[in-house]
């Protein structure tokens, strides 16, 4: 299966490099490579993990990766990468702003 990455999930993994560039260039450019793997392997095996708890019915599952959680849909031919956030982030207020 395809997958594609959003603007948002892009953006994120920009920042988490950012972030981490500040105190480690090395591990910014190798971690965000991990964490664009696991969206990638994705692919292969998108129902693997589980819908988010409480909103099953909006489709959107989440692999972890660490301290992170990669935030997707599964859709007929591709899985769509919506986001890749810290865990410690409040991620419900970013995917479910209207609730």
């Amino acid at each position: 299966m395809k997958v594609v990455l959003t603007d948002n999930a892009i953006a994120d993994l920009i920042k988490i490099g950012r972030f981490i560039q500040d105190d480690n260039p090395t591990r910014a450019v190798t971690f965000v490579a991990e964490l664009e793997d696991r969206c990638m392997r994705l692919g292969s095996m998108p129902k693997a993990f589980p819908l988010i708890v409480g909103h099953e019915k909006e489709g959107i599952r989440r692999r972890p990766h660490g301290n992170y959680l990669i935030f997707y849909w599964v859709k007929k031919n591709t899985v769509e990468i919506l986001h890749v956030l810290n865990g410690a982030m409040d991620y419900e207020t970013i995917l479910f702003p209207d609730e």
